[in-house]
């Protein structure tokens, strides 16, 4: 607990915000609920990846006054992941909201132990 500690705050947050994400994701039955928690986990993961490709003293990579050393950029592969995964993370909520609406319109509960329980009944019929 020295002053290592504050050098990874950033890295500390994410780990701690995965494990509310998952937490939340695992022990909820609540179908929003899970979502909000899958979305929690996404936030950390970017925030992680944004977190290791951050080095100190360097600029974002992009070239003013003819500057073209590499060592005074930041690398920019994260930042580009992290921008492609908060689109896909986008087209995936708004696929499970819009089945979560669609379960909620055929079954009328957003608890996944009683949509499955409903399932089963259907499945018998």
């Amino acid at each position: 607990m020295g002053p290592n500690l504050w050098m990874n705050v950033e890295e500390i947050a994410a780990v701690i915000l995965f494990g509310v994400g998952f937490t939340t994701l695992l022990l909820h039955r609540n179908m929003i609920k899970k979502i909000i928690g899958l979305n929690i986990m996404d936030t950390a993961v970017y925030l992680f990846l944004a977190a290791m490709g951050y080095i100190d003293d360097r600029i974002a990579p992009i070239v003013e006054n003819g500057v073209t050393d590499a060592s005074v950029y930041i690398n920019p592969i994260p930042s580009g992941l992290v921008l492609t995964g908060i689109v896909v993370s986008v087209s995936v909520t708004a696929l499970m909201l819009s089945l979560t609406v669609r379960l909620y319109r055929k079954y009328r509960t957003l608890d996944l132990d009683e949509i499955l329980i409903e399932m089963q009944k259907e499945a018998l019929k």
